[in-house]
């Protein structure tokens, strides 16, 4: 398995395929991470084309064990954002 990219080579690699400078495409990738981060918290949903869907959801109170002690504790109820991954993109890699 190869390392991960890192955001610079992300950069490089999104400026090559818009034709356009490291700083522009800097700024596209802000720009979208942005958006969804401000839509997901207002509780709504981001599809991104080919890549999947970003959404946030509600979990409720439950009970949880503390591993170090054994000891059930209530965990208050949170907001977890999720990703799901498109169709598209699974069958392109399993193809």
């Amino acid at each position: 398995m190869s390392k991960p990219m890192t955001k610079t080579q992300l950069l490089a690699a999104v400026a090559d395929a818009m034709g356009a400078d490291k700083k522009t495409a800097g700024a596209a990738l802000d720009a979208i991470a942005a958006i969804v981060a401000r839509e997901v918290a207002e509780g709504g949903a981001v599809t991104l084309p080919g890549l999947g869907k970003v959404a946030c959801r509600a979990r409720p109170e439950r009970q949880v064990r503390n591993p170090a002690t054994g000891e059930m504790v209530t965990k208050a109820a949170d907001k977890q954002v999720k990703f799901t991954i498109a169709k598209a993109l699974k069958d392109s890699v399993n193809a």
